[in-house]
């Protein structure tokens, strides 16, 4: 009975949720440099504004947390659940094709753009759960907040500024990732590698390279100049890649007389490399292959074409694959390079299971390194999250989704990391379906309308379960 009054609930006001939605959805929420009284740039403020005035509109009262984060309150009982939710985005990248990424688009029950799934649909779909709950009168004995962020993309140091000042609930979830219930998330590490490098002043060499945009980020894109090679002898080789990698190459005569590379892959987040295809990877993969002059440069690009072979996104190359049964296999993404003329510098990010140590991990990652020459100064480890899947909590949220929506629920492991990460008792539930790609970090990013309004209806079952029962 109350299920179904629930589904009724977010279809009678399911106009009002998609108009919400795309209110936050057109605020461009790149972390950008920081303002007075504005941490994260004016766009991020201005869609902790945006929530604001959407959460009070509904009669929740909302503290702002000087602009790094506000949250709003069902009642002012003990604590007993806190929902983290986040409205900064990643950039909005290349390729979209079905709307521009901050102009909300919907087909085919589809909304698109730039934060419609990642993580500004979910935190709609949080706010209406609440909002129901609080609509139709049922009553709750303890408190549910909904804390939104707006740094969760680079580092969460919203968070992180917000529990200097609150205490954490019992109870966490963050609706920033996938179902049924994510209860593990990897630990890992962020490697930096860096290296003097000649490319020599004569022959085929190496001008410059440039990739990734974020370190999270599988790059769609990566572009090189190539000085002393004729583009249609570049092109022979060019063509032999794209055959062997998938990622195609657009050569352009420079007015030096040099040839630019573009490597054209797909984007993909780095904890799921293999949802995308790496261009820079690739990148490495056609300049190893030109026959560049004997230099130091050269030597570097080869050895790092074998470490980071196209197509591996398990650190095989690096020395560091790895698996356990409760958290999987080990993922390791590069995704960032640059070379300006002296210095070859490089990030990959790598997502491992609870097996991990720094042994195995860090220490191996740096001896074989090592041997090319490149120092890892800057990296570090972190350590994985993991809440027992037989908790009452993981347990009650499950039973949630379930009844909700006639699936089996199971809790799982996940590469990427939450707001939860840090959190004793904090896991990830919804908004994704793991069978449905929606592009996240992607373009033409979407979520689907009927699984925002499921997902209204699975939280508030979630809040009245653990804060009305």
């Amino acid at each position: 009975m109350r299920k179904e009054e629930l589904r009724t609930y977010i279809e009678n006001h399911e106009s009002e949720m998609i108009e919400d939605l795309k209110s936050l959805i057109r605020i461009p929420s790149e972390k950008q440099a920081a303002e007075p009284g504005k941490p994260f740039g004016a766009p991020a403020a201005e869609a902790l504004a945006q929530g604001i005035e959407i959460l009070e509109k509904y009669g929740f009262a909302v503290t702002n947390y000087d602009n790094y984060a506000i949250a709003a309150d069902f009642n002012q009982e003990e604590k007993g659940l806190d929902i983290l939710a986040h409205l900064d985005v990643v950039p909005a990248g290349e390729g979209w094709q079905e709307t521009d990424p901050f102009t909300p688009r919907i087909k085919e029950g589809k909304m698109f753009g730039r934060g419609t799934a990642d993580d500004k649909g979910p935190a709609i779909a949080a706010i209406y759960a609440m909002r129901a709950v609080k609509e139709l009168g049922y009553p709750l004995k303890k408190n549910v907040r909904l804390v939104l962020g707006s740094d969760e993309e680079c580092g969460s140091s919203d968070l992180e500024y917000y529990y200097k000042k609150e205490v954490e609930a019992p109870c966490t979830f963050s609706p920033d990732a996938e179902f049924p219930v994510i209860n593990i998330e990897k630990g890992g590490m962020r490697g930096h590698f860096e290296k003097t490098s000649d490319a020599g002043t004569t022959g085929v060499r190496l001008v410059s390279l440039q990739a990734g945009t974020k370190l999270n980020v599988v790059p769609g894109k990566a572009y090189a100049e190539l000085a002393g090679m004729a583009k249609e002898d570049l092109k022979t080789c060019a063509d032999e890649t794209e055959q062997k990698t998938g990622v195609s190459f657009v050569l352009e005569d420079t007015e030096n007389g040099n040839v630019k590379i573009t490597a054209c892959g797909a984007f993909a987040h780095a904890s799921t490399p293999e949802m995308g295809n790496n261009a820079l990877t690739a990148l490495l993969q056609l300049l190893a292959s030109v026959g560049m002059e004997e230099s130091e440069l050269k030597n570097d690009i080869s050895f790092l074409a074998k470490v980071y072979p196209h197509g591996d996104g398990k650190g095989a190359g690096l020395g560091v694959a790895m698996s356990d049964e409760e958290s999987g296999e080990l993922t390791l993404s590069l995704d960032l390079m640059n070379y300006d003329g002296k210095t070859l510098t490089g990030s990959y990010d790598c997502r491992a299971p609870i097996c991990a140590t720094k042994e195995n991990l860090y220490d191996t990652a740096e001896q074989n390194m090592k041997k090319g020459g490149f120092s890892m100064e800057g990296s570090a480890m972190f350590p994985p999250h993991h809440v027992p899947a037989d908790s009452p909590f993981v347990q009650t949220l499950l039973q949630c989704y379930t009844d909700v929506t006639g699936k089996p629920g199971k809790a799982f492991a996940i590469g990427g990391g939450t707001y939860v990460h840090h959190l004793k008792n904090g896991v990830a539930f919804g908004c994704a379906d793991l069978e449905i790609d929606n592009r996240m970090h992607g373009a033409d990013e979407f979520v689907e309308i009927e699984c925002l309004k499921q997902c209204v209806v699975i939280f508030a079952e979630a809040i009245l379960r653990i804060c009305g029962e």
